[in-house]
């Protein structure tokens, strides 16, 4: 398994193999480096940010479920690094999903997609597939991609799109939001300050308006990037 551009590792086999050879031996084979990477130009240090109203972390509740959208392909690519590439202010998530209703127990061997626009507020088509990736919990539930931060397009707010499937016949789907804070520090930087950025990235979705409080990351700075953690809980 690569990273960038490489043959793609089927989710189904990759779950096959899970109860044979160990889901934490497979999680690692397949993950990208532990550095990130940013655009060329960009500031050593990212800016400190401001507390965010209805920016949380919580570790036990359900997931505020939503749509999958139109941009959505399984592509089963198992990787960590979903850059390919592609510049902009490095990002890192952390996952872990835990089912609520066994009293919040880590999920192990789930598989996690994750995917979401690029800079200019484009998504990978067709036969590309950069910004777009699937994970396998470990025994701990826990997943991580290594990305860069969305940018916005078609008046809604920035946000990175992601699904989890514990088995074959069911599935999570939701979206994760960013603080205003750091979204407006952010598309000042290159190379996202290409274009002119909205002056309220959140305010005007009515999604966010919806599940934002729930939803919305709490990143901190990491490098020259940023990462934050969020708890999935399903049903």
């Amino acid at each position: 398994m690569t990273e960038n551009g490489s043959s793609p590792t089927s989710r189904r086999a990759l779950l096959l193999a899970a109860g044979s050879v160990g889901v934490a031996a497979l999680t690692a084979a397949c993950s990208g480096p532990a550095g990130t990477r940013g655009a060329a130009g960009q500031p050593s240090t990212p800016p400190p940010l401001s507390p965010s109203p209805g920016a949380s972390t919580p570790a036990c509740v359900l997931a505020v479920q939503a749509g999958a959208g139109p941009y959505y392909l399984d592509l089963d690519r198992v990787r960590s690094d979903i850059t390919e590439g592609r510049a902009g202010v490095p990002f890192r998530l952390d996952l872990t999903v835990v089912r609520v209703s066994a009293g919040c127990r880590p999920v192990a061997e789930a598989a996690v997609d994750v995917w979401h626009a690029d800079p200019s507020g484009a998504y990978s088509t067709g036969g590309a597939a950069f910004l777009r990736g699937t994970q396998v919990t470990d025994a701990a539930g826990r997943s991580t991609f290594r990305t860069i931060v969305p940018g916005w397009y078609a008046g809604l707010a920035p946000h990175i799109h992601f699904k989890v499937r514990p088995d074959r016949r069911t599935e999570t789907t939701s979206q994760f939001f960013f603080p205003e804070p750091l979204l407006v520090q952010v598309y000042k930087r290159p190379p996202y300050a290409g274009r002119r950025a909205p002056e309220h990235p959140n305010a005007r979705d009515d999604r966010y308006r919806a599940s934002g409080a729930a939803m919305t990351l709490a990143p901190v700075p990491d490098g020259d990037g940023y990462r934050a953690a969020y708890t999935v809980g399903i049903a």
